[in-house]
């Protein structure tokens, strides 16, 4: 049975809404559950269905899109469809899945959908089958205990490490990795020279940082958002 991930639509207009759920309808393993007008409605939404994706417009009455993302505590996979381009940094400071700028097309939308589904949270009956003590190390890898397997991650291979609540995936050169594992505790079994710290929800490979801007580090290709809080300390690494 292929996998069906919950998506509501958030936008206050009606001919981006119906845009939205044409393109959702053409995704088999989506199925919309909400359309919604504003950010109160989406709350409720939000309330009532188990949501994975959010498609989310930032420029609504009352509560914009960015502050109904900063209001969540559960947040789905977001992916912020506008017709501002300046609103893209704060966006990501927020470590959602994608920035559509309008008009997009169903190429780029499905693009962002993919993405998305990488960063949907695993359902409690999908979740990996792993105990606390999930990963092990050496000097040159990790071992990590999910769904069944044992898998070597080499350091050499692994790019980045996104927290998600009580899970973590495993971002290497060849695939994902999703486990029931801390980030703090990851943090700790990590060799420092290695990797860093660099968000409440990242942990990058030094190795492979490429460029480091205002509010995000590029690693292998990937942008990945830097926290205020761990900006001074990635500098000094640096430099």
């Amino acid at each position: 049975m292929n996998e069906r991930y919950n998506v509501i639509i958030v936008d206050d207009e009606y001919l981006a809404q119906k845009l939205l759920q044409d393109y959702v309808s053409k995704v088999e393993s989506l199925q919309l559950v909400a359309t919604c007008s504003n950010a109160f409605e989406a709350m409720d939404a939000l309330k009532n269905n188990r949501v994975d994706i959010m498609l989310l417009d930032i420029q609504m009455p009352d509560l914009t899109g960015l502050e109904l993302v900063k209001s969540l505590e559960m947040k789905p996979a977001i992916i912020f469809t506008t017709a501002y381009s300046e609103y893209a940094v704060d966006a990501f400071n927020l470590a959602v899945s994608d920035y559509l700028l309008k008009p997009f097309d169903f190429p780029r939308f499905f693009q962002a959908i993919n993405k998305a589904i990488g960063h949907v949270q695993p359902k409690a009956e999908d979740a990996p089958k792993v105990a606390a003590d999930t990963i092990s190390k050496s000097n040159d890898f990790i071992t990590v205990k999910a769904d069944y397997k044992l898998y070597k991650i080499n350091y050499d291979d692994l790019l980045y490490i996104e927290g998600q609540h009580e899970y973590v995936t495993f971002h290497t050169t060849q695939r994902r990795i999703t486990a029931l594992f801390a980030l703090k505790d990851l943090e700790e079994i990590l060799p420092k020279d290695k990797f860093v710290r660099v968000h409440k929800s990242y942990i990058v490979s030094f190795k492979h940082i490429q460029d480091l801007d205002k509010s995000d580090v590029t690693v292998a290709g990937n942008k990945v958002p830097v926290g205020a809080s761990y900006r001074d300390e990635l500098l000094a690494r640096l430099q």
